[in-house]
């Protein structure tokens, strides 16, 4: 029996499987007229207000010599853009997680519930920084994705830990908010990398989205001197290049549930063994059951499908007998919802597959039994040997 589930995202809103079937620091400020008052002579006073011209100067340059880079990780989606504004984007996304991410994105599925985590390192470069000025740098969004239901970015630090999704915590929406990305005590001069997360949900029904969004974070580099935090300078990183582009995602995974294994390759595939028209001695998982002019082999097993971005919560599977057995009238493939059936033929036509439901629900798997009637006839069309069916399963999700 077969089946792997070619998914399909985008614009496709079905999903085909087939079963092939044998038998993861402050600054002073400093008044120019009190010095001025420590003088007799009005040359003093000018001379004072020279001197706190100079430092202002000095302490303003001192500023600017602070800064943050955004750069491009290795193994990272690309920024671009000038110091402080830049950019990049997580490109196509589904809630499903299938198909191949974009350049320098990975994809975290375990441990995330109601969707998946895109996630991908960038690199903070800090310069200016000093024993008594390390620096710390904290984030938020500052302008959010139009559908925050269905995308959400999350932030880890340092990347070296970042291969789980429990390690991101959400980017809140307020700067009063915002959230380390390089906590106190701070750090000196160096490249520092982070993990950037986008989870995207895999909601169905009313509030479901699909199509483009983007979104802005805003980071803030601060001074830190062991008791006070300092602004130092402001970042924004626009995730509109590209947009984050949710498409539609379906996809149909068989299963063994208890029966004959079930095996997943390039498409999945089982074996009922040896059978016989009498029944004796079926395989382990196998059960008999009687019919006019020969027997049923059973087998239970699982048919799961999957769905994202659908307006839709249902879907329908219907399966049919793609290439079907050399001798049809010795081995037949049936099917039930129920072991002792009744058991119905599966349809041998692409044009008119048997259906069987219309109400499949995203990511609820669904039991059935697959069947082989071997026949008991002798004679002339009697047939000894083995052979060999594929049955193709379709999802579509309107």
């Amino acid at each position: 029996m077969v089946g792997q589930a070619t998914p399909s995202v985008g614009t496709r809103h079905y999903a085909h499987v087939r079963l092939a079937v044998a038998a993861s620091g402050r600054r002073r400020e400093v008044d120019p007229m009190r010095l001025c008052r420590r003088s007799k002579r009005s040359s003093s006073c000018g001379s004072a207000a020279a001197l706190l011209i100079v430092f202002c100067a000095a302490s303003a340059i001192s500023a600017r010599a602070q800064s943050t880079v955004l750069q491009t990780a290795a193994g990272g989606v690309t920024i671009s853009g000038f110091n402080p504004n830049w950019r990049a984007g997580f490109g196509n996304v589904n809630g499903l997680g299938i198909g191949a991410p974009a350049a320098g994105v990975s994809l975290i599925t375990s441990g995330v519930s109601g969707g998946v985590l895109y996630t991908t390192p960038y690199n903070i470069v800090v310069s200016g920084a000093g024993n008594g000025n390390r620096a710390v740098v904290r984030a938020y969004v500052s302008t959010n994705f139009v559908h925050p239901t269905i995308l959400q970015l999350t932030s880890c630090y340092p990347a070296a830990i970042c291969a789980a999704a429990s390690s991101y915590t959400t980017l809140p929406t307020s700067s009063a908010a915002e959230i380390d990305i390089i906590p106190i005590p701070g750090v000196l001069n160096g490249t520092y990398t982070a993990s950037l997360g986008l989870f995207v949900s895999n909601l169905n029904g009313a509030g479901a989205f699909s199509g483009a969004d983007s979104a802005t974070i805003t980071l803030h580099r601060y001074a830190y001197n062991g008791s006070t935090l300092v602004l130092r300078n402001t970042d924004t990183l626009a995730l509109n290049t590209p947009s984050e582009n949710v498409q539609t995602a379906v996809q149909l995974l068989l299963a063994s549930a208890g029966g004959l294994t079930i095996s997943p390759a390039s498409d999945f595939s089982t074996s009922f063994g040896s059978v016989n028209g009498l029944g004796i001695s079926p395989a382990s998982g196998l059960t008999v059951v009687s019919a006019s002019g020969g027997v049923i082999y059973s087998t239970p097993y699982l048919i799961t499908p999957s769905f994202s971005s659908f307006s839709s919560t249902t879907g329908t599977v219907k399966a049919y007998v793609s290439s079907n057995f050399a001798h049809p009238s010795i081995l037949a493939l049936e099917g039930a919802t129920a072991s002792g059936g009744p058991y119905t033929a599966i349809s041998t036509s692409s044009g008119s597959p048997t259906v069987f439901t219309t109400g499949a629900a995203s990511a609820t798997a669904i039991t059935r039994y697959l069947g082989l009637f071997t026949s008991n006839a002798n004679g002339a069309s009697a047939f000894t040997g083995s052979d060999t069916a594929t049955l193709t399963y379709t999802l579509t999700v309107p």
